[in-house]
């Protein structure tokens, strides 16, 4: 592993249907697809691992389908490698629709209404037949602002949760179904610290996962409504607590120059909704800031969205294309948008990469 003075660190997650270069940007692809964007063009983007989400999957098409289609990687057409999350922070999310008790949450489908009931046991059920390369625990997401009271007790619940999903996930790991060629190879389990916004329990939190010994941690909990001051002081507080030679993930994060910076100080995968959903909605990140494709001053703009990008996009179309696709309401114009998007997000990672000293060594071999 390779480490600069700043913190930044470059390695390799040895998955088994990827050697993945760290620090990485997961594109978040919720219902087994990154939104608006195929499978082979996230290749040429350099994409090495993306997300799928456990909550939408079990939902439609199920889980049990996709076991029987061979797993996910089959069921989307993707080589590379994939995350699950545990649907935690979705069920989460949907607030009045859900009911937690000490077995697990109780909630009603967004899609249909019907009740569903998950414990920690059942969502390692749910991974272990989606088979991505990393599971994740199942954990209770505090909301912000929550009091002391109620992140302590969020806290006790995603401890309690963190050692069942462990240790059913430990059991049953075996059971996942993948092509003949990754026959004997198993997946990985990441803990989630969590802790609200109190720096001492953050800590207890990650003092206590890495007792378990997870194959790696990842700090939840954050992005969901806190100043970035807060988010910056919770990831300072926890990585040092975490292990060297396993890998260090922050969920949910964030705005370009927050990945930088998390990057920078050691953190080695992030993932977000955010550049494919602002692509969406016509706003595309460029070297020179963020550029409101919408905007009527670029109905005649020539140049291309970014000068300084070299993605298939910048090369080929101009700022004044992109606002008449959007103003047009074209399917092409969310394509465009979220492949300059990703290719921007995934080029900052790569100069981070670049920017470290040193020869890429196994961090972890998950």
């Amino acid at each position: 592993m390779a480490e600069t003075e700043a913190g930044g660190r470059r390695a390799q997650l040895h998955l088994p249907h990827q050697i993945v270069q760290t620090p990485v940007f997961m594109p978040v692809g919720t219902a087994a697809t990154v939104k608006a964007v195929p499978q082979d063009t996230l290749e040429e983007l350099g994409a090495e691992l993306i997300l799928g989400n456990t909550y939408h999957l079990y939902l439609r098409p199920g889980h049990e389908a996709i076991q029987r289609m061979g797993g996910l990687h089959c069921f989307m057409s993707w080589p590379r490698a994939l995350l699950t999350d545990s649907g935690g922070f979705q069920v989460f999310s949907l607030n009045a629709l859900r009911k937690v008790s000490e077995d697990g949450v109780r909630f009603r489908s967004h899609l249909d209404g019907s009740s569903h009931f998950f414990t920690p046991e059942h969502s390692m059920d749910v991974q272990i037949a989606l088979g991505a390369d990393i599971a994740m625990a199942f954990d209770e997401c505090t909301e912000y602002p929550a009091d002391r009271a109620r992140a302590k007790e969020s806290l006790r619940l995603t401890m309690a949760w963190a050692r069942r999903s462990l240790d059913h996930f430990r059991a049953h790991q075996e059971e996942v179904v993948w092509s003949e060629q990754f026959a004997g190879r198993t997946q990985s389990l990441f803990g989630i610290v969590q802790g609200g916004m109190y720096t001492d329990l953050r800590r207890e939190c990650a003092q206590r996962l890495v007792e378990m010994d997870f194959d790696g941690y990842a700090i939840g909990g954050l992005s969901v409504g806190e100043p970035r001051e807060l988010t910056l002081e919770m990831i300072s507080e926890v990585l040092p607590l975490l292990p060297r030679d396993k890998p260090r993930y922050v969920m949910g994060v964030g705005y370009p120059d927050e990945i930088e910076l998390y990057a920078r100080m050691g953190v080695d995968m992030m993932d977000c909704v955010l550049p494919t959903r602002a692509a969406r909605h016509g706003l595309l990140f460029t070297s020179e800031g963020r550029l409101n494709i919408k905007n009527k001053q670029y109905a005649e703009d020539q140049a291309p969205p970014d000068p300084a990008c070299d993605c298939a996009v910048c090369r080929r179309y101009s700022r004044a294309y992109l606002r008449h696709l959007m103003q047009s309401s074209e399917a092409l114009s969310g394509t465009l948008n979220t492949m300059h998007n990703l290719a921007y997000y995934l080029g900052i990672m790569r100069r981070v990469r670049d920017s470290i000293n040193g020869t890429a060594n196994p961090a972890a071999n998950c």
